[in-house]
């Protein structure tokens, strides 16, 4: 875990995105050993090379690459069960060959730079999307639905319909996102996963994992002091609650949180 923790803080860019994202699916399965995933990996860019064969040019490889994973090996986007935490660990979707949207970009995305070739993450609001771009050649895959074409403005309408809320052309939207950015859209994802099924302890790692990549960030405090409550840990939800008050002086939801570390307060005081 130490070395998504390095690329998550920037202290290491060392680690690849396959193996930091099977760090990430540690959390739900703590034994998990990323070798013959990473070989999974190696093996559908070995193939895919011996496939693109007189394909050397970007729009080749694109129809190639899409043809390969997603009518040969039949990748899909998990629409059925979009909320099941497998989807968001890669050995899950390298075996089940089904994910949300980042996970099966970081497929494209691995295989992409097995073989050296200008794929890009797109981090657009509620739904994530594959770039390829060389000099000759550019187009945006909608790997969550069979690897579909996307125009720019086609990025942008799926970006509203997936937010569902209004949203203005930012051209912004559209630019690489990072491995840490990455990495940090799993986690939130996961924590997303955890929260929702009350599974406060897998939700607990995601959190000390976004807490340590963002110490400045107040809303993380706010919520893993929340988990420490349903965890029964008084004293790590008085510690996380306070340094939220402190980093959001102004928060909307001050009242109920001082409101509950007085609880806490009154609580330890009862007990020493």
């Amino acid at each position: 875990m130490q070395r998504l923790i390095d690329l998550l803080t920037g202290r290491s860019e060392e680690t690849g995105l396959d193996r930091a994202a099977l760090e990430v699916a540690r959390i739900e399965y703590p034994s998990l050993d990323p070798e013959p995933f990473v070989g999974i990996l190696d093996s559908h860019a070995s193939e895919l090379s011996v496939r693109l064969a007189g394909h050397a040019s970007g729009s080749g490889y694109v129809q190639m690459a899409n043809r390969y994973l997603f009518e040969e090996l039949g990748f899909t986007g998990n629409a059925a069960d979009y909320y099941d935490p497998r989807n968001s660990c890669l050995n899950e979707v390298l075996t089940a060959r089904t994910g949300i949207p980042i996970t099966l970009a970081v497929v494209y995305l691995e295989i992409g730079r097995r073989l050296a070739r200008p794929v890009y993450g797109i981090g657009l609001p509620g739904h994530f999307l594959v770039e390829y771009r060389d000099a000759d050649f550019a187009a945006f895959i909608d790997v969550f639905h069979g690897g579909r074409l996307l125009t720019k403005p086609e990025c942008f309408d799926l970006a509203r319909e997936a937010a569902g809320v209004p949203l203005s052309d930012d051209p912004r939207m559209l630019g690489p996102a990072s491995q840490r950015q990455i990495l940090m859209r799993m986690l939130n994802n996961l924590r997303g996963v955890y929260l929702q099924r009350r599974a406060y302890g897998k939700a607990l790692q995601t959190l000390n994992l976004l807490v340590t990549a963002d110490p400045a960030s107040a809303e993380e405090y706010k919520q893993r002091g929340l988990v420490h409550l349903q965890l029964q840990n008084p004293a790590a939800a008085r510690s996380d609650l306070e340094t939220y008050l402190r980093l959001a002086p102004e928060a909307a939801g001050r009242a109920e949180i001082e409101e509950r570390l007085r609880a806490l307060r009154r609580h330890q005081a009862g007990l020493n």
